[in-house]
């Protein structure tokens, strides 16, 4: 089975661990705010989702990253041998917008990773204002494949995403593994 490993990061509050459980279907914590301590790993197996021959599914460990900055010691040894970036934020604060520029510059560009292996996720709280469809992101921002979650009004759209985002990183890592292959062989 394949294995990958894929950080949920941004700032503070913003709503990673929920939709780490909300990816994971894990209902621990559900309903109330408990700020992550530096990391917490959860796996999610999702099999038929690898397309390729060589395996029925796929491992993930969604790596739930605290978003505060007092853990910034540790952040090296969380994005090593990462798969994926997902940056997670609440648009409807100004702080998390001007943030999420560096949570991209640490976790995708020092790791040198692609912006197809990087997912950006405007997170609605419940009971929150509306949609912010209209959100303007700053350059390379803009160049990212941005959702909206709002699980109470859209879950299943939203694990729909997100599985588009797993597929994605399957093929990623399956055409890196074909790739590695072919040089050895040639």
């Amino acid at each position: 089975m394949l294995k990958a490993k894929v950080l949920l990061v941004g700032p503070r509050e913003s709503g990673k661990s929920v939709l780490a459980n909300f990816i994971s279907e894990n209902t621990e914590g559900i309903g109330s705010y408990s700020p992550t301590q530096a990391l917490r790993i959860l796996e999610y197996e999702k099999p038929n989702l690898n397309a390729n021959t060589r395996g029925a599914g796929c491992r993930f460990e969604l790596w739930d990253c605290s978003g505060d900055q007092k853990f910034e010691t540790c952040w090296p040894a969380l994005m090593k041998d990462s798969h994926g970036v997902i940056i997670i934020f609440n648009p409807e604060l100004p702080s998390h917008l001007e943030e999420i520029e560096m949570w991209y510059s640490c976790f995708v560009q020092q790791q040198s990773l692609l912006d197809s292996q990087c997912l950006l996720v405007a997170h609605h709280k419940p009971g929150s204002g509306g949609y912010t469809e209209d959100l303007s992101l700053a350059y390379p921002l803009n160049r990212l494949k941005l959702i909206h979650s709002n699980l109470e009004e859209d879950p299943e759209d939203v694990r729909m995403e997100f599985i588009k985002y797993f597929k994605s990183i399957i093929t990623f890592i399956n055409e890196s593994r074909e790739r590695e292959e072919m040089s050895i062989i040639s």
